[in-house]
């Protein structure tokens, strides 16, 4: 059969029926993951903790299944140190402002791969002096000088046949999707931080002050004991016991201290500053208040709330778009091209008539052999995607985890404290009982100080317990994802439901 050249318009018609089939991309869909049924946090729900009246934190908690976080949960503690630290963190945090600046490089360049479904254009503009010589020259003055300008316009267009820049646009987003969440992420854990190393730096400053007691008290005893050893009332041994005991206190105050100074170097820096420029602020455990109603979101609620469950989903989603990649690196890929222009041998003619050209052309190419790279790496696209999603089964079981840690804590230690403040109760009545029998002349000296002891030990205790209760509330917060999307400085656009 004799070969015959197609028409240009039967090329173009060929042309424009493959970019018609752009529609496709290949590579699988990608669907939000659903919580698996009857997924929940405990065998039992939740109950009401116990109270212990008078006694700060003692409140009952209740838990409202489905209820709604606040967007600053922190503010209902009522203190306004605490509010004034957070807002300090907020502003300054270098963790917070990196994680922001992250999220600005994805949308940016998830911004960027939109051009790849435009049409490249380009202009040119050049100019070249030439001097030839004639095919016979009779003599050096037979050569030729010349001088051609040329302003040619360049129009390039890549039809997305098979949904590659598609895929690799939908991975971008993903992507970006992910450094929100993780912005999500260190701006919860920073509230979280600055409200617990708070009530940390309170308890701790609490207890030195109580533990210095206990080390003035077991002085005194010794200072007794001693005396009485010297009058012949005691006797040597309960010297070296005694002292023993007030080397035993001594001993508790140094660690401490080291974990007072740590809390208060940790909150500088979560305030975006340096250990000698530690805020004024201080939060005193008295002037916090124990939040009574606390919201228990539902279980399908905590897969669409939780920064690090998002940011999980979002990195299967870029894996699940890198599969459609790897298949579309492998099939054909279409370029059309056009160049209009025009040449002249004199400058002030380039722009003017006559001269011109242009061209339309378009190529297919396809790989043939790669040595199998090809196949290989939509292989390791499938893998990454089975990875990413067992990473945020993972991520979804830890959140669930999480969770109900927080909510044993809540049950156990308010159950502590009840207990904690019995002891303390207790010891205050037999302290005041040895104070009157000691004003009566009915109790030793020795034994009133023995009461003390026991009462600023119980005393450690509470406040211990009373610590405790407000950093369960706080990471129950944490866990239910923080309320982040009742903010309009952090929701955005982004679909928390």
């Amino acid at each position: 059969m004799p070969f015959t050249t197609p028409s240009p318009k039967g090329s173009w018609l060929a042309i424009l029926a493959c970019a018609a089939v752009a529609g496709c991309a290949v590579g699988p869909d990608f669907k939000r993951p659903t919580l698996p049924p009857g997924a929940g946090y405990a065998t039992v729900p939740a109950q009401a903790t116990a109270d212990a009246p008078g006694v700060l934190g003692g409140t009952s908690q209740t838990f409202t299944p489905g209820g709604e976080l606040s967007g600053d949960w922190w503010t209902l503690f009522h203190s306004t140190a605490l509010n004034a630290l957070i807002d300090q963190s907020l502003k300054a945090s270098p963790d917070l402002k990196a994680a922001q600046a992250a999220l600005k490089v994805a949308r940016e360049n998830t911004r960027a791969q939109r051009g790849a479904f435009l049409p490249s254009v380009s202009a040119s503009y050049t100019a070249n002096r030439a001097r030839t010589s004639d095919p016979a020259p009779a003599s050096a003055d037979s050569a030729a000088t010349a001088n051609l300008f040329t302003p040619q316009v360049s129009v390039g267009y890549a039809p997305d046949v098979f949904g590659l820049n598609r895929r690799t646009h939908e991975s971008l987003k993903a992507q970006e999707e992910a450094a929100r969440d993780q912005m999500l992420a260190t701006y919860l854990t920073l509230t979280s931080n600055v409200a617990n190393a708070a009530i940390q730096e309170a308890s701790l400053r609490a207890q030195v002050e109580a533990t210095r007691e206990v080390i003035a008290i077991n002085a005194k005893i010794l200072e007794t004991v001693s005396y009485q050893a010297d009058k012949g009332y005691a006797s040597q041994a309960e010297v070296a016991a005694q002292r023993a005991l007030l080397a035993q206190a001594q001993a508790g105050l140094p660690p401490l201290l080291t974990q007072l100074d740590q809390q208060r170097n940790l909150l500088a820096a979560l305030t975006g500053r340096f250990p000698n420029q530690a805020p004024d602020q201080a939060v005193d455990l008295a002037g916090l208040t124990l939040p009574p109603d606390l919201p228990l979101s539902l279980p399908a609620d905590i897969i669409r709330r939780r920064p690090d469950v998002l940011a999980a989903e979002a990195n299967m989603h870029a894996a699940s778009a890198g599969i459609g990649i790897a298949i579309a690196n492998r099939l054909p890929n279409l370029d059309l091209t056009a160049d209009a222009g025009r040449s002249s041998l004199a400058f002030a003619r380039a722009f003017g008539s006559g001269g011109g050209f242009w061209n339309l052309g378009a190529a297919v190419t396809a790989p043939v052999f790669q040595g199998g790279a090809l196949m290989h790496q939509e292989r390791a696209a499938k893998a990454a995607y089975v990875q990413a999603a067992e990473q945020y089964r993972g991520t979804v079981l830890t959140a669930f985890e999480n969770v109900a840690d927080t909510l044993s804590a809540l049950q156990h230690d308010a159950d502590g404290l009840k207990a904690a403040s019995a002891a303390a109760e207790a010891a205050k009545v037999s302290l005041d009982l040895s104070e009157r029998q000691w004003r009566d002349g009915y109790a030793s000296y020795l034994a009133l100080l023995g009461a003390q002891q026991t009462y600023q030990q119980a005393r450690i205790s509470l406040i211990q317990a009373e610590a405790s209760r407000f950093a369960d509330t706080t990471a129950l917060y944490l866990a239910l994802g923080g309320g982040w999307w009742r903010r309009a400085d952090y929701s955005g656009d982004k679909d928390a439901h």
